[in-house]
């Protein structure tokens, strides 16, 4: 989809959402909800948007929010590397160490905005900081999912053209050997799980299901392994296969039940956060393997914000400019959390960047 012919991008309702502390994780139909705070997550994902825009558009505004997210996270850090989550509107942690899962994402927005050459070299020296902290938490890690985005921040970072100049060559070979251990086991996984009619990594397929097949995209183009590659080539035909429906729009997996090999997919809730990390898995298998089709597939499922969707029904709101909370058996959910709109910024920055 060329970006002349894509939707304006209108960022009022992420300025909303936003404030001196970071990003706040619910609202009440547009309006931001104090009750539930902020989260680790959230900022992280915030600040991989942030990153994104900068990239297009180098603004003091845009600088400035990669400064709150980027401080959020780098205060949600402990020395061992690993990351708190929750926060109150108080602004304390109300817990000692968050789910692996945040861990992954944070991890995630650190290596891309080490990544990115055109920030100005304290931010990238901060996160590098904090990127060298977290490889030993990193190497612990059960869940898959978790696995998966620490694979894409370690990878993108990595790959970025001025690495050793700002980490050096030990942290490289330190990150790279990381990559190596956390691909290694995401493949064994697979291989366990794999059957003729089933290509995945465990026995369901529940959340951010994309994220495995985009991660070994990255991780194989750092570690040359080209049987990671086809693991994430397959496992993401599979995915695609499960979420195309008959009418050839983007259908996620519903979170009402998910899908149990063997059973059928959960029709409802359909989330935002699904169709951006398959428009980035499918960005991550048309930058490896050059294969048009994926570039067709990364529009379809972006398109799914713009209405070509089970409901037939747009998920910005057009007075707030939010992205709705998800579609429901009986139509959409008008909250605007933060995941929602920072999805869909995620999935329109990936389209404009080809």
């Amino acid at each position: 989809m060329s970006p002349q012919v894509m939707p304006p991008l209108h960022l009022e309702y992420w300025r909303r959402l936003t404030d001196d502390t970071g990003i706040f994780q619910h609202a009440k139909f547009a309006i931001p909800d104090r009750h539930h705070g902020y989260t680790t997550d959230d900022n992280a994902r915030a600040l991989v948007a942030a990153v994104m825009w900068y990239r297009s558009e180098p603004t003091a505004e845009c600088l400035s929010l990669i400064s709150t997210y980027l401080a959020f996270v780098y205060h949600a850090q402990n020395e061992d590397g690993s990351f708190k989550n929750f926060m109150n509107y108080d602004r304390r942690f109300i817990e000692d160490v968050g789910s692996e899962d945040a861990f992954g994402r944070a991890l995630w927005a650190i290596g891309y905005t080490q990544a990115e050459c055109s920030l100005p070299d304290q931010y990238r020296y901060t996160s590098s900081v904090m990127l060298s902290r977290s490889l030993a938490y990193a190497q612990g890690l059960s869940s898959p999912r978790a696995k998966g985005y620490a694979l894409i921040g370690l990878s993108q970072a990595i790959l970025s053209a001025d690495w050793p100049q700002v980490a050096g060559t030990a942290t490289q070979l330190a990150v790279k050997a990381v990559v190596d251990f956390l691909g290694d086991a995401l493949v064994t996984q697979y291989q366990a799980y794999r059957q003729t009619e089933w290509h995945w990594f465990e026995d369901s397929l529940t959340y951010g299901n994309a994220v495995l097949p985009w991660s070994l995209f990255k991780a194989s183009e750092v570690c040359a392994r080209s049987d990671w590659r086809e693991v994430a080539q397959e496992s993401l035909a599979f995915l695609d296969h499960l979420t195309l429906s008959p009418d050839g729009y983007f259908k996620p997996i519903g979170c009402q039940g998910w899908m149990v090999r063997g059973g059928t997919a959960a029709l409802y809730d359909e989330q935002p956060i699904e169709a951006a990390e398959m428009v980035m898995a499918f960005q991550a298998a048309y930058q490896s393997l050059g294969n048009e089709q994926d570039r067709h597939s990364m529009e379809r499922c972006y398109q799914w914000y713009l209405g070509k969707n089970s409901r037939g029904l747009p998920m910005i709101d057009p007075n707030s400019w939010g992205c709705y909370d998800g579609i429901e058996r009986n139509g959409l959910n008008l909250n605007q959390g933060s995941e929602s709109i920072l999805s869909y910024l995620i999935a329109h920055m990936a389209m404009i960047h080809g």
